[in-house]
């Protein structure tokens, strides 16, 4: 009786080499560049999104520090960061300039008189268009003339010590349209920081 052959082992020194990718080296480079693969595509999705959204976090930090320092700064003074109503404006009359910055205002109201203080930092342009849209004109302005009492400076704060130049006016308008005192700080010459005080009497 014949026994039938068995067949080799593949380790076995006599052994036929196994069909294309079938042997065990071929898996173990296989996995091995799978591997690389994953490495290489999950380093690529985080460098897509984790990046962009590592800026975002930053970016949204930093403007809400600035935020905070701007209403920590104003809120000293009594001052708060940011643009009148539309409201405020109209009533007032105290038309703040399209792409101002540093605005802050504050109002005050009592039985006898209401106040609106505002400051904002704007162009040799929105200067000339400010004094129009109240009706005056940069003729009108006054060198060296500080035309904020010094009452309401000191209601927010606002100290007009700085090497200047300074220029001020006073637009008195008919009741009941409300009377503005105007300084305007003109250190930049191309940026000029306006600080207006309105005032009415109901």
């Amino acid at each position: 009786m014949t026994v039938p052959r068995q067949p080799s082992s593949p380790d076995h020194p006599g052994a036929p080499e196994p069909p294309d990718g079938e042997g065990p080296a071929r898996k173990t480079e296989a996995r091995s560049h799978m591997i690389r693969r994953r490495w290489l595509t999950a380093i690529i999705i985080v460098l897509l999104i984790g990046v962009p959204a590592g800026y975002l976090v930053i970016s949204a930090n930093q403007s809400r520090n600035s935020g905070r320092d701007k209403e920590d700064k104003y809120s000293a003074t009594g001052l708060t960061a940011g643009w009148p109503s539309r409201v405020q404006r109209r009533l007032y009359d105290v038309p703040v300039q399209p792409y101002s910055e540093e605005v802050a205002y504050y109002e005050t109201n009592n039985w006898r008189t209401s106040r609106l203080y505002v400051q904002f930092l704007t162009s040799n342009a929105g200067l000339t268009r400010f004094l129009k849209q109240i009706g005056s004109k940069e003729s009108a302005f006054k060198a060296d003339d500080i035309t904020i009492s010094k009452r309401d400076q000191n209601v927010v704060g606002w100290e007009f010590t700085g090497p200047g130049p300074w220029y001020g006016l006073t637009h008195t308008q008919k009741d009941p349209a409300p009377t503005l005192d105007v300084v305007v700080d003109r250190s930049n010459a191309r940026h000029p920081m306006v600080y207006v005080v309105s005032t009415t009497t109901p």
